[in-house]
């Protein structure tokens, strides 16, 4: 069973919440305030958390980034007015999704599943945890982990998830809808200025190397020469991109 973090300052919501969740197996927690949610966190066990935008202490937006300072759990943010800048401000802060309120609570359910799912894909033991060889970059599927010339780059949930994407198929152009319907799952809201913004912020964690191309119009792919494992003793060598 999955265990969720509810953070939110509504103490008639979590009750009912986390009855209802049990019908999926998830596990719902609920914390009134910023730094008891946070003192949760730090106990360890939690395979989501979901933000209130408006809280007491701290609002959500500065409580997602201390949460991302930590690690990449996924992020569910609740948006009281639901409007387009709460949002674009939550994804750029590294939120995994956003739900307006009020909501439904089998699409809350079905937006964890969706980011629930996304982490499962390339978890060890799954078949897709095999390392990803470009010229400056590595990408290990199984660990989650990714090093840009040798440092290890620190990804939120979605940022890697785009970045694997991506890699999976160098060369290949990903449309915006074609990356929300693969990341998001088809049940969440296709929203594309969500891909423009993470495409950005990974641009920036990728520096100095140029690995996003950009086609006008068409969307995103990825532009960096895969390199060849070579047999021990012997130098590796780069297969031509794509």
């Amino acid at each position: 069973m999955h265990r969720i973090l509810l953070i939110d300052d509504d103490a008639q919501l979590g009750p009912p919440l986390a009855t209802y969740f049990q019908r999926f197996e998830l596990e719902l927690i609920h914390a009134l305030k910023p730094s008891d949610g946070l003192a949760q966190l730090a106990t360890g066990g939690f395979d989501a958390a979901i933000l209130d935008v408006m809280l007491p202490e701290m609002d959500g937006f500065e409580l997602c980034r201390t949460i991302r300072k930590q690690g990449d759990l996924p992020i569910v943010m609740l948006t009281a007015r639901g409007e387009v800048m709460d949002r674009v401000v939550g994804l750029e802060l590294g939120a995994d999704d956003y739900l307006p309120k009020p909501f439904e609570p089998r699409e809350l359910v079905a937006r964890l599943q969706t980011v629930l799912r996304r982490r499962r894909a390339s978890a060890p033991g799954n078949g897709a945890g095999a390392t990803l060889e470009f010229e400056g970059l590595s990408i290990d599927a199984a660990r989650r982990s990714v090093l840009r010339q040798g440092v290890a780059l620190e990804l939120t949930g979605t940022e890697f998830d785009l970045l694997h994407l991506l890699a999976r198929e160098p060369g290949k152009v990903f449309s915006r809808d074609d990356i929300l319907n693969q990341l998001r799952g088809h049940e969440a809201e296709l929203y594309t200025r969500a891909v423009d913004i993470v495409v950005s912020r990974l641009r920036k964690k990728l520096e100095p190397l140029d690995c996003i191309k950009t086609l006008r119009n068409a969307g995103y792919s990825l532009a960096l020469r895969r390199v060849t494992s070579a047999p021990p003793g012997a130098p590796s060598s780069a297969s031509t991109w794509p």
